[in-house]
């Protein structure tokens, strides 16, 4: 025991901790200082936010995160300066680790950037129906990192953000008011006028089309063995658009049905002329 008290200098060492002390806390008191003034300050910056317009999630990203922690490491970083660490080498330290862990969430990243510009740009909202590559559904809801929609067949779908921003997106609720286009095919020798009428007709009876913009039927194009029509109905809320169309091809066939209006199935008529007799008693006594 006293070989150690000669080892040790206790009055050396109590000194040198009494020295640290007004450091302590003074460090101490930045890091409280830091504190109170995000408890003072979050409030009015969320609402100063909200009155920007952004959308709540946001919000709460650069508040509760963004802002938070920047105010975090300034005020450890004077702290640490007040107990005489090299803040200078700490901030490189920080920036090597800063690095990798960019490099290892490089994919969250991204989708937390194009979340950012989902909620700023607003392409869509929730309760909106849209179409991403082959998922259609209702927005269910957004976060940072992904967009979750429920689909017609009750499936939930998680969607990154970065595969909206980087694909072609589809809303079919930004406008309101929704088009539904059905194809359909009519024989060459049936009259135009009369199936337009028909069909037309039959629509009014649809539940949920609207008598304003009017239904229509034009003529899409000269098919190979029929004339295509495109019958266009229009409805005031995009989740009903899946069950119109449907109606629409019913209604539209029964409509040509009940008028004696053929729809033609693919054909092809092949005309010869020229032929010599003996190759047309060849086919003609040939074995089917």
């Amino acid at each position: 025991m006293d070989r150690l008290r000669d080892i040790i200098d206790y009055q050396a060492l109590l000194a040198t901790i009494a020295g640290y002390i007004p450091q302590i806390i003074a460090a101490l008191l930045i890091l409280l200082a830091f504190r109170l003034v995000f408890q003072a300050t979050h409030t009015p910056i969320k609402r100063v936010l909200e009155r920007i317009g952004l959308e709540r999630p946001v919000i709460k990203l650069m508040i509760d995160s963004v802002y938070k922690y920047l105010l975090m490491i300034v005020g450890f970083l004077m702290a640490a300066s007040q107990l005489g660490i090299d803040v200078g080498a700490l901030l490189a330290g920080l920036g090597v680790v800063g690095i990798a862990i960019g490099f290892a969430a490089q994919d969250s990243l991204s989708n937390i950037i194009a979340g950012f510009i989902i909620f700023l740009d607003k392409p869509f909202t929730v309760g909106d129906w849209i179409e991403v590559e082959e998922h259609y559904g209702k927005v269910w809801e957004i976060t940072m990192r992904s967009t979750r929609i429920q689909t017609l067949n009750h499936t939930y779908v998680v969607v990154p953000n970065k595969t909206i921003i980087d694909v072609m997106m589809v809303n079919h609720s930004k406008y309101g008011k929704t088009r539904v286009e059905v194809p359909v095919g009519i024989a060459y020798k049936e009259s135009i006028p009369a199936a337009r009428e028909a069909i037309l007709e039959q629509v009014k009876g649809i539940d949920r089309v609207l008598e304003t913009p009017p239904a229509e039927v034009v003529v899409d194009e000269l098919g190979d063995s029929s004339v295509n029509l495109i019958v266009r109905v229009w409805i005031d809320d995009a989740e009903h658009e899946k069950a119109t169309y449907f109606a629409t091809i019913e209604a539209c066939k029964i409509a040509l049905d009940q008028a004696g209006i053929q729809i033609p199935f693919p054909h092809l008529q092949l005309f010869f002329d020229d032929v010599e007799e003996r190759v047309v008693e060849k086919l003609a006594t040939a074995r089917p």
